[in-house]
């Protein structure tokens, strides 16, 4: 009789453990993070964007050689500036005497001899070099433009892939509660099984994007830290958001902004200037200078003073290889130029509009397709208590409102991308460390 009792409580502890749904392995392995990562994520510094910007400019590898360059360029103008140094010449010798009545002794002599340099070729090399010496300034305004882009690219990313995990982390929070309420009607019979289990997917998927999300953002930081050198702090974090920004001038004080500050229109500038100097300096050559002489020799008997020039006439090389590689040089880069020019122009026109269409569709989403899919929810949600709808009604307006929170963090990505190629294209970063809002 008592192994009879023994075996009735065996098979009904059993037949409550099979009808008690139990939360899977694979969701207990993918639980999100514990009080200490949130702790430890609270502990890191905080940085503004200018902050970021100030260390990633001060410590740049590729902002500290274009820096480099420029001492070299000065110094080119040094030295395309400097005189010919004299030239003196020396000699000694002995006079022997093969006829009678002449005196035998020794004979010495000095000369000294100075280029006089052609004044047009002169001036033509200082400002070849001088020109070199701009276009390594407007290098480093080049380097300076582009890298503190990238860095607000970088940064807007981060505030996207933040702000993905904390949407992702407000779906799992609404996630669980559906499950709590499946996991009530399953017990009491109300709803099937495969409704917990389809609960229990949509939470694993969930918190699969949350991790993804976090890691994106993670990754975001260590590229960031990477263009300032790994100068920034072992934890830090960003602060601002998405839907922080400046208003936009018209398109076109834009325009003109592009013509007159772009870095790449000025260094292009430049080259032109060097290439127009090169091909004075090639018409120049054809009589490079003068060179004058000044020497005595003294013999026993004699002393003699001559004064000479050196003169280089250009009878066979008239230099017109020189002066046609120049001149087609200065052609080509003009042609680039222009080119350059246009294409910015088009290029400012297409980030113009996609600011446009980014923010028309962050005004159609914010105010109308995340309302009502918010909406939306809410009554499935509503339904589903009352029986009439089942969670799959739920599941799916959440994915729904889920999609929608999505397209509108990546339209507000979109409009702080479509704003940064702007003040990219009209230099707005090449001359200050920082960007002025």
């Amino acid at each position: 009789m008592a192994g009879l009792v023994s075996l009735c409580l065996l098979t009904t502890a059993t037949t409550l453990r099979a009808q008690t749904p139990q939360t899977p392995d694979f969701l207990l392995s993918a639980a999100p993070p514990t009080t200490g990562d949130r702790e430890a994520a609270e502990r890191a510094q905080p940085l503004t964007l200018a902050e970021l910007i100030q260390t990633v400019v001060a410590h740049n590898t590729e902002l500290l050689a274009a820096q480099q360059a420029r001492v070299g360029a000065l110094a080119g103008v040094r030295t395309a500036s400097a005189y010919a140094n004299p030239r003196v010449e020396w000699q000694t010798g002995r006079n022997q005497a093969r006829m009678p009545g002449t005196a035998a002794g020794n004979v010495q002599g000095w000369g000294v001899s100075q280029l006089i340099e052609n004044p047009s070729a002169r001036s033509a090399r200082i400002d070849a070099a001088d020109a070199l010496a701009r276009g390594s300034e407007h290098a480093i305004a080049l380097t300076r433009n582009a890298l503190i882009s990238e860095t607000r690219l970088r940064a807007s990313e981060y505030q996207l892939r933040r702000a993905e995990a904390t949407v992702s982390a407000e779906n799992l929070a609404l996630l669980e509660q559906v499950r709590e309420r499946v996991q009530l009607r399953v017990r009491s019979g109300e709803a099937a099984r495969y409704e917990l289990i389809k609960a229990d997917a949509e939470i694993v998927h969930a918190r699969e994007r949350l991790q993804t999300a976090r890691l994106q953002a993670e990754q975001v930081l260590i590229s960031l830290n990477r263009l300032a050198a790994g100068r920034l702090p072992a934890r830090w974090t960003l602060t601002g958001s998405l839907e922080d920004g400046a208003p936009r001038p018209s398109l076109a004080d834009l325009q003109q902004q592009a013509d007159e500050g772009n870095p790449e229109l000025r260094a292009l500038q430049t080259e032109v200037d060097r290439a127009e100097a090169q091909l004075r300096g090639a018409r120049a050559s054809r009589l490079p200078g003068v060179e004058v002489r000044v020497g005595q020799t003294n013999e026993p008997e004699v002393r003699q003073s001559t004064v000479g020039l050196n003169l280089q006439v250009p009878l066979f090389d008239r230099r017109d290889g020189v002066i046609g590689e120049a001149a087609a040089d200065l052609e080509r880069l003009r042609g680039r130029m222009e080119g350059r020019r246009a294409e910015l122009r088009q290029q400012v026109r297409l980030a113009w509009q996609s600011l446009e269409i980014a923010t028309l569709r962050v005004q159609a989403l914010s105010e109308g397709v995340v309302k009502d899919a918010e909406a939306a929810l809410r009554v499935a949600q509503a339904a589903y208590q009352f029986g009439e709808r089942g969670i799959l009604d739920v599941l799916d307006a959440q994915r729904v409102l889920r999609s929608a929170r999505a397209d509108l963090l990546l339209a507000r990505f979109q409009v702080q991308a479509a704003s940064i190629e702007l003040d990219t294209l009209a230099g707005r970063f090449a001359t200050a460390p920082t960007p002025q809002p």
